[in-house]
């Protein structure tokens, strides 16, 4: 009986998906569960499109499922709440990241970081609890356990926030991990684009000094001017990369193409650390004697736990700090893509899923 009634009470919902791995987005319709006594309902609002939805839409990691909805950093407002929800009440406005689920119980899940459990739910294209498939935010309502939703705090715009969900929380989260967040350190941000330039952000309100690395000279007046950063770096340029080596106490790297490690390592002070946070397809190349003559270190990092995320959300309130975006609708969404691919965004894409996503019927 009691399974009837879910079928019954299931949302009709209406998204964007991705049917093979040409990767091309189209109207669709489905179902969303029944509110669940633990869980959230919220009408989206906004929803960023981050580099990882492009490779998820081809394949190109080779853990896609078609139908693919994708979509992780996303926003709206709570419209039901389960018997048994604790955090949130209707008319909250909320966020979902990257992940929808975890086992609760692990040491990972038990330390407030559930984002490394071994058995954690992407928030689309994953197997939930139930056996069905993860659709994600390029959608027009969404129903997740309140474990894994946010509070957008309340002067913080919802369509600058979404990106903050993914972007943000991936690069605040090495910065407080590996200690780059105190004031008057010198970190590298190599990159600036969806990551890149949240990074530089989140580095200067935590008061540390800050250089971008990128292979673009034309992003230089921006970065100084707009951003604020202290001093630009062109990677391709030898005698630039030679007078600042040894300068910087850690770099965030958020280029998820191949590129060459040697003279990133080489611009870190001893006992500097190197962290990824981009994802190239292909494995990087690690030189090993460099990291030896000056015990340096190269980590990573994968967004973050709940209670992390709320932090950040709630720092970048009191700095309101938000993601630079350029606000499309729906029907724009694979041109986007396209545009993406050739780094053609400034410098994050947030869909304006209340206002655009209408039925085709």
């Amino acid at each position: 009986m009691g399974e009837i009634s879910e079928q019954v009470n299931q949302k009709n919902a209406l998204g964007w998906a991705a049917r093979d791995t040409s990767g091309l987005l189209s109207p669709f319709t489905f179902s969303r569960r029944a509110t669940g006594e633990k869980d959230v309902t919220f009408k989206v609002m906004y929803c960023g499109i981050c580099h990882s939805d492009l490779h998820m839409l081809k394949n190109e990691w080779g853990v896609s499922t078609y139908p693919l909805v994708p979509g992780h950093e996303v926003v709206g407002v709570v419209t039901e709440v389960g018997s048994k929800v604790e955090k949130f009440k209707v008319g909250d406005k909320v966020g979902v990241g990257c992940m929808v689920g975890s086992c609760r119980s692990c040491d990972n899940c038990a330390n407030n970081i559930e984002n490394y459990c071994r058995n954690y739910i992407l928030t689309y294209g994953a197997k939930y609890y139930d056996g069905t498939i993860t659709y994600g935010g390029y959608s027009d309502v969404m129903v997740v356990d309140e474990h894994f939703v946010v509070r957008i705090p309340e002067k913080l715009p919802l369509d600058a926030t979404a990106p903050l969900l993914c972007a943000g929380i991936t690069v605040y989260s090495p910065l407080r991990f590996y200690g780059l967040d105190k004031p008057g350190m010198h970190v590298g941000v190599v990159g600036l684009g969806g990551l890149g330039h949240v990074a530089v952000k989140f580095a200067k309100a935590m008061g540390v000094k800050v250089t971008v690395i990128s292979t673009s000279p034309n992003k230089k007046k921006e970065s100084i001017e707009h951003l604020g950063v202290d001093s630009f770096l062109v990677s391709r340029d030898q005698d630039e990369m030679q007078a600042a080596m040894d300068t910087m106490d850690g770099i965030i790297d958020t280029v998820s193409a191949p590129h060459p490690l040697l003279p990133l390592i080489g611009l870190l002070k001893s006992n500097g650390k190197l962290v990824l946070v981009g994802a190239p397809e292909k494995p990087l190349e690690l030189p090993v004697f460099p990291l030896l003559l000056g015990r340096k270190m190269v980590g990573g990092s994968n967004i973050g736990g709940m209670k992390e995320t709320q932090e950040m959300l709630d720092f970048a309130a009191k700095h309101n700090i938000t993601a630079e975006i350029e606000l499309i609708p729906m029907d724009y969404v694979n041109t986007a893509m396209e545009r993406l691919l050739k780094a053609d965004v400034r410098y994050r894409f947030v869909i304006d899923i209340a206002n655009t996503l209408k039925s085709s019927s």
